[in-house]
């Protein structure tokens, strides 16, 4: 089997950031996946669980809601290893295009006061399993660093790719 390109990026010079991790056409339309990367692999702990759940359950509920973005968000939800998020937006996109959105979503988790979206027994198959403090500890961390990004915290290295 071929090895999927999410794999062929090097996790050991990797940083924090928002990167294009793939497009898929299907069609004429184009779909951007977007790695919302919130720690540096393998040199900081990574997301905890509870966080985490909370901070999907938080996103989804934003961007599915977005007046604007809403319509064309098709899925957010979170890595398996726990350093980050993925986002799939419709869209021929770079990551520039995406940042006013995500910024407008963490300054609205670092204010989230309230019941936490789909966080009961019937809506979710983990409900109890959320942390809102770390929540909003891990947003307002990865928003200081979307505040000024630099090339390296918006594309891949060239030479990782």
């Amino acid at each position: 089997m071929e090895k999927i390109a999410s794999f062929q990026i090097d996790h050991l010079r990797l940083k924090p950031g928002v990167f294009v991790s793939r497009k898929d056409r299907f069609g004429d339309t184009v779909l951007t996946t977007f790695d919302l990367r919130f720690k540096e692999p393998n040199k900081e702990p990574v997301l905890d669980q509870p966080a985490l759940h909370t901070i999907e359950h938080l996103a989804a509920t934003f961007l599915r809601s977005h007046k604007e973005w809403g319509s064309r968000v098709v899925y957010f939800g979170p890595m398996g290893c726990r350093t980050g998020f993925y986002l799939i937006v419709e869209g021929d996109l770079d990551s520039g295009a995406i940042l006013p959105l995500l910024r407008e979503l963490l300054d609205w988790a670092e204010r989230f006061d309230g019941p936490i979206p789909g966080a009961s027994a019937a809506e979710c198959g983990n409900w109890r399993e959320q942390n809102i403090d770390m929540a909003k500890w891990e947003c307002r961390r990865y928003a200081a660093l979307l505040r000024n990004p630099d090339g390296e915290n918006l594309n891949y290295p060239s030479e990782m790719v």
